[in-house]
């Protein structure tokens, strides 16, 4: 079964309420969507969300990202997939989320060979995966007031945005503690909003005020990774790496100055499937703990995330809610929402059947 072509679209979507965070705010997405046609009936699929201040890549950069690749890979045999893999990854420098879409339809295609859910392929599902979801960065009441919304809908962990005022920071966390009371899980992400001390200096006052929160992902910018060693070793809760890890490179650099708790790994940061597996499994020989994330992405590139945060016991936390976030669903099949949990179909691959347009 070999590669005969990528056909590749754009889709705007709206979605339900504006994120924002303390990277930037945005009130509609931009998912770039591909099809691997192949000689046989059967397709691949998958998608990129492009995010500038975050991966450098936007729109225009990942369509022609995905030309190159796919001139690099017509006439390649699905049943060759490390061969098609290693190509993808050597053929271009950079453009990850590019990257990302073509990895995931290419695991889609395997599965689908095999007649098996992706999931299956990647090492069957190990647990069930329940998401957070997030509460974007805004007034204390505002955030306080969607905390225990969110709360009242099923969801037992929040993500919470803060970053850029402490001092603000600090009122919202407490808002929200006052508002949802201490059963709920909180997470807090500074996306890089912070420096070092004020993380510190936070991390400090949480747990004065007697604020429990489950861990702080990314407090400081992502390449400072000594900032990001004097955090944790200067708070009592974990400190997870977000940002500052694109790559098992990184992921290697990371553990070994002893610098973070934990590493989220993203498909659009580290160029998809292939090298998320090479994280984890960085991260699991170390001992240290994954949570699997996500952009503003559409159920196709989500998908592929929780078939692989379903299939590896490291991967233990789950930020999987940004599909959530939309208000149309280009795909049709791949997984849905129970509340937080999600449901994975049982049809081959990643359980799409159709994407739209």
């Amino acid at each position: 079964m070999k590669i005969t072509d990528i056909k590749i679209q754009t889709v705007t979507i709206p979605l339900v309420t504006t994120f924002k965070t303390a990277l930037r705010t945005v009130s509609q997405v931009e998912n770039v969507l591909i099809t691997v046609l192949t000689d046989s009936s059967l397709v691949g699929f998958g998608g990129a969300a492009p995010a500038a201040v975050i991966t450098g890549d936007t729109v225009s950069s990942i369509v022609g990202g995905i030309e190159h690749i796919r001139d690099n890979l017509i006439g390649m045999d699905i049943n060759n997939s490390e061969g098609i893999l290693q190509r993808l990854n050597n053929c271009i420098i950079g453009s990850m989320s590019a990257k990302a879409a073509v990895d995931m339809a290419v695991y889609d295609l395997v599965a689908k060979s095999l007649d098996i859910p992706l999931f299956q392929l990647l090492g069957g599902i190990t647990h069930d995966v329940k998401t957070d979801i997030t509460i974007s960065i805004d007034s204390p009441a505002k955030m306080a007031a969607e905390s225990k919304e969110k709360t009242g809908q099923g969801f037992s962990t929040l993500k919470i945005k803060v970053g850029g005022s402490p001092k603000l920071d600090l009122l919202r966390l407490q808002s929200i503690q006052e508002a949802i009371g201490s059963e709920t899980r909180i997470i807090i992400d500074a996306n890089q909003g912070w420096t070092a001390k004020d993380a510190v200096h936070v991390g400090k006052e949480l747990e004065r005020r007697g604020i429990v929160i489950e861990l702080m992902e990314q407090p400081v910018p992502a390449r400072d990774f000594d900032g990001l060693r004097y955090v944790r070793d200067n708070v009592a809760f974990p400190v997870y790496a977000d940002e500052s890890v694109f790559s098992p490179q990184d992921a290697l650099k990371l553990i070994g100055m002893h610098a973070v708790d934990g590493l989220n790994i993203k498909l659009m940061k580290c160029g998809g499937i292939y090298n998320a597996l090479k994280i984890a499994s960085i991260a699991e020989t170390a001992g240290i703990p994954c949570m699997i994330g996500s952009m503003m992405e559409s159920h196709i590139s989500v998908s592929a995330a929780a078939h692989l945060a379903a299939s590896r016991t490291i991967i233990d936390r789950y930020d999987l809610d940004a599909a959530l976030f939309c208000s149309i669903n280009p795909a049709q099949g791949g997984i849905s929402y129970q509340g937080a949990r999600i449901i994975f179909p049982e049809a081959p691959g990643l359980g799409i059947e159709a994407i739209s347009g």
